[in-house]
């Protein structure tokens, strides 16, 4: 019989919810963790849990990665081939505040990860990296081979992450895949997220700070499109041996001016906006090539306009 166990870490997460929602409607048995720390609303994090656990294929446990030997334990139980790991502490100017929690979260937690899969034999590992590993890129679409030069903790945790998962390949043949996520969102999503914010503001009738005067521009892509590309390497990952990263994106860049202006067509109102300085730690550009990672999986995917994703975003309801 196949084996559809599948273990996930920050299942409580915004990518991590949306990815075992799928997976538990194609079937699969999610074993899953989340701390469910504080950095953003609880409520919003069990709300997602709650969701998750109408379906009899869910199992969950409130367990910390630096939590070794109970970690260790839930990955033994739940007899999982595959590990995906999307826990981790997000946020890229909570890392000038909490610098420590970005090291205990992201380094030796996914140490936990490598080391609990050594000792338990398991080969496979898909886990979450970042496209602020690039830093403020010069070239675009970014590709995976440019030069990481991250400006903020954050990143340089991922970057480290991808180094740490090449060596276990090398020492004890785990072969990992690292997902260079770009902006993504969606129903449900992190409220400390652009998209996340402008909508609340909507709704607070409060106004919302555009930094660097909104000149920003980012690769929005849709969770449900980073989903389905996870999927789609699910399914191929056993014919493959290594170590390799992938970016994860539309390939479309949008501006934060007019990521505003579609808001507030679709919306009919106008919001209202604080236009100041550039802040620390922030990438001015973001915008990836995905050619490595459609070439890998073989197989097309449409990515949502963001008309289409922000009609997601805004009435998406879950059973």
């Amino acid at each position: 019989m196949k084996n559809n166990n599948i273990f996930i870490t920050g299942v409580a997460g915004f990518i991590g919810f949306h990815l075992c929602y799928f997976l538990l409607k194609k079937n699969y048995r999610v074993f899953g963790i989340d701390n469910i720390n504080n950095y953003y609303s609880k409520d919003l994090k069990l709300k997602r849990l709650s969701i998750l656990k109408k379906n009899k294929n869910f199992y969950f446990k409130k367990i910390s990665l630096n939590d070794y030997t109970n970690l260790r334990k839930i990955i033994k139980y739940s007899k999982s081939k595959i590990i995906i790991n999307l826990a981790a502490q997000p946020g890229v100017r909570f890392s000038f505040i909490k610098p420590d929690q970005y090291i205990n979260y992201n380094i030796i937690g996914f140490f936990n990860i490598l080391r609990s899969m050594e000792e338990l034999k398991i080969k496979k590992l898909i886990y979450a990296s970042s496209s602020s590993i690039y830093g403020d890129a010069e070239k675009f679409p970014t590709k995976e081979y440019s030069k990481h030069k991250s400006i903020n903790l954050y990143g340089f945790t991922k970057t480290v992450n991808e180094s740490m998962a090449e060596l276990y390949n090398r020492m004890s043949d785990i072969d990992s895949y690292g997902l260079r996520f770009f902006t993504t969102y969606g129903s449900l999503g992190r409220p400390d997220m652009f998209i996340d914010k402008i909508l609340n503001s909507i709704i607070t009738k409060k106004k919302i700070y555009l930094y660097n005067k909104g000149k920003h521009t980012r690769d929005f892509t849709h969770v449900s499109n980073v989903v389905e590309i996870i999927f789609e390497l699910l399914k191929k990952i056993n014919n493959y041996k290594g170590s390799d990263n992938f970016n994860i994106c539309s390939s479309r860049k949008v501006s934060i001016l007019d990521l505003i202006k579609k808001i507030e067509r679709y919306k009919g109102i106008k919001i209202k906006t604080i236009k100041t300085g550039k802040q620390k730690g922030d990438m001015l550009n973001t915008y990836g090539s995905n050619k490595k990672i459609l070439k890998f999986i073989g197989k097309k995917i449409n990515f949502l306009n963001l008309e289409e994703g922000l009609k997601e975003t805004i009435f998406k309801k879950y059973e």
